[in-house]
């Protein structure tokens, strides 16, 4: 299949990437990984008038360690950042998920931010960010705005990006002392979306006792569900059942809704043991 037709935009510099966004509005697309993009153009499941090709702009592919967490550019590829041991280092929960995103044909060539803005509810980085508490940040000509994540994923593939926006980066915070993380999730294929999958962070404290446990849940909800089980804690299995109570999974060809509410409890559970050894 291919695309409707379109018109074509390359900049080459923040610039005018801002201002050919600002001229077309909601009639424009930005084209970064294009790996959920492209499909969905070929789909004819979109049809922008425009489309703004983002590739040529320098300085957006930057990942940075900063002390507080990771900066991750527009232009970043799943690759780069998976790679990246400045990553592992400062946030290693962004490399545990990565490693689950389709397969490595796919990651070469995708964005971390793309991914982020395509806000896939199935998707494993939105968990990430909903979960660590990142960010956003949004520019258009003359102004910038960083979004958190609990305000930035509004629905299904629907981010609060506005019309002549650009998600020129995104921050992860990094981890508190003594904080474990573990991502585990169930597909049908490996590379396939998840039935299911969950996202973990447990924070001990000097005597090793738990003091924050924290979930996000993919593919039962129309965003990231983050359920906070330090109630819970340590007792797993318990919060795995508070986990259940608060999701509304949908049935599909792939899974029930049943099933995906088994699947997430089971998940849960082994996500929160993963990462409080981890710790």
């Amino acid at each position: 299949m291919k695309p409707p037709p379109f018109d074509y935009h390359a900049p080459t510099s923040i610039e005018q990437a801002l201002a050919v966004l600002a001229e077309v509005g909601a009639h424009g697309k930005v084209l970064a990984g294009g790996q959920s993009l492209i499909p969905l153009l070929n789909m004819r499941l979109a049809a922008p008038d425009h489309l703004v090709d983002i590739n040529r702009v320098a300085g957006l592919d930057a990942v940075e360690a900063e002390p507080g967490g990771v900066r991750v550019g527009a232009l970043a590829r799943h690759a780069a950042v998976e790679r990246s041991a400045a990553v592992r280092s400062a946030q290693p929960l962004i490399g545990q998920a990565l490693r689950l995103v389709a397969h490595p044909v796919i990651r070469n060539r995708g964005t971390v931010v793309g991914s982020l803005v395509h806000a896939d509810p199935s998707a494993e980085l939105p968990a990430v960010l909903a979960l660590l508490g990142g960010s956003v940040r949004l520019a258009r000509v003359d102004t910038e705005r960083d979004v958190a994540a609990e305000d930035f994923f509004v629905g299904p593939l629907e981010s609060a990006t506005e019309p002549g926006e650009l998600a020129v980066s995104a921050f992860f915070p990094a981890l508190g002392r003594r904080t474990g993380t573990a991502f585990v999730e169930v597909a049908r294929r490996h590379g396939d979306f998840a039935m299911a999958g969950v996202a973990a962070l447990v924070g001990l404290d000097d005597e090793g006792a738990v003091m924050s446990a924290r979930v996000a849940c993919i593919s039962v909800g129309p965003a990231p569900v983050v359920v906070d089980v330090s109630a819970q804690a340590p007792d797993w299995k318990a919060a795995a059942r508070a986990v259940q109570d608060r999701i509304e999974p949908e049935g599909d060809i792939h899974a029930t809704a049943d099933y995906r509410r088994h699947l997430t409890g089971v998940l849960a559970e082994r996500a929160l043991t993963q990462a409080a050894a981890d710790a």
